[in-house]
């Protein structure tokens, strides 16, 4: 994702990578949120009797199902965990997968290969997915729990879900999942910054467009779409595993095995079209926001350098 941005404009920083990767992803966060939680609701389904007698069907029928029987604010449960997990998680990933890259090329004269990206991808999404558990498995498990007839919710806000699952089940709980989360992170990182980086490259160098918005828009789009195609199968698992109660699943392989025989294959592909709306929708908000921020960071920088 190196920029090839205007001759007055500096390279950007690591921090201020870091800085605009963390801010782009908690903006795209609040946005697509709505879209996330239907997503979590969709790959949940048939996972278990649905004790409130309500089917979704359909992106925008689970949303207003949701918003109508749980209420709007519903859409948004589990936002403040998001919000973490953006900071914590999407930052880092995001941030130093620059940084990362340039070190697994330095000494070479060329630009950084296929392998590198790939690399950088797995390094970063890796260390990532590790600090960030905790806040998923929280963000999962408000946006799963339902309070509909008589059905008390386990959690009733973000920090009472993290003292309850470290006080009653355990601390390692908090990084349940982690196995399907890293191999989603891995998917997800390596294909969404790698396909942008490349069709990025692609359209620039190539002239077919300026290295600005509708360029940053269309890269987002196609690295969305590739990313949710790969990565769906381990997310619907990493959403399963980690809702699931102690004791339903053994291991992460024995929640895979249950979905195949009682559900078939297509289990594996529950949620597709929310969770490629949200994903599509948060990688043009997010990357055309870091995009600019980069630069308008690094403006103001010079800008600040100049006067002193």
């Amino acid at each position: 994702m190196v920029s090839q941005t205007a001759t007055d404009v500096p390279p950007p920083t690591m921090g201020v990578k870091i800085v605009s990767a963390g801010v782009a992803a908690c903006l795209a966060d609040v946005i697509t949120f709505p879209l996330d939680t239907a997503k979590v609701r969709l790959q949940i389904q048939g996972e278990a009797p649905n004790s409130s007698g309500i089917k979704y069907k359909g992106v925008l029928g689970t949303v207003t199902t949701l918003a109508r029987t749980e209420g709007p604010a519903k859409l948004y449960s589990g936002l403040p965990a998001g919000i973490q997990r953006q900071i914590s998680s999407a930052s880092l990933r995001i941030g130093l997968y620059d940084s990362v890259q340039e070190y697994f090329s330095e000494g070479k004269e060329t630009t950084p290969s296929l392998g590198n990206k790939m690399c950088a991808g797995l390094m970063t999404g890796g260390v990532a997915v590790f600090i960030g558990q905790p806040t998923e498995v929280v963000k999962v498990r408000l946006q799963a729990q339902s309070h509909l007839h008589g059905i008390k919710p386990r959690y009733t806000g973000t920090y009472n879900a993290y003292r309850i699952i470290a006080t009653t089940e355990s601390f390692s709980t908090l990084w349940r999942g982690t196995t399907p989360n890293l191999l989603r992170n891995v998917i997800i990182n390596c294909t969404e910054l790698v396909t942008y980086d490349l069709m990025k490259g692609a359209l620039v160098n190539n002239q077919i467009l300026a290295d600005d918005v509708p360029c940053h828009l269309l890269s987002a789009l196609v690295a969305g779409f590739c990313t949710t195609f790969l990565a769906s199968p381990a997310d619907v698992v990493k959403t399963r595993y980690i809702n699931s109660p102690a004791g339903q699943y053994h291991s992460v392989p024995s929640c895979a095995m249950a979905m195949l025989q009682k559900e078939g294959p297509t289990a594996f592909f529950k949620g597709f079209v929310p969770s490629f709306l949200r994903l599509a929708s948060w990688n043009v908000i997010m990357f055309v926001c870091f995009e600019q921020l980069k630069r308008e960071l690094m403006k103001s920088r010079q800008t600040v350098d100049c006067t002193t």
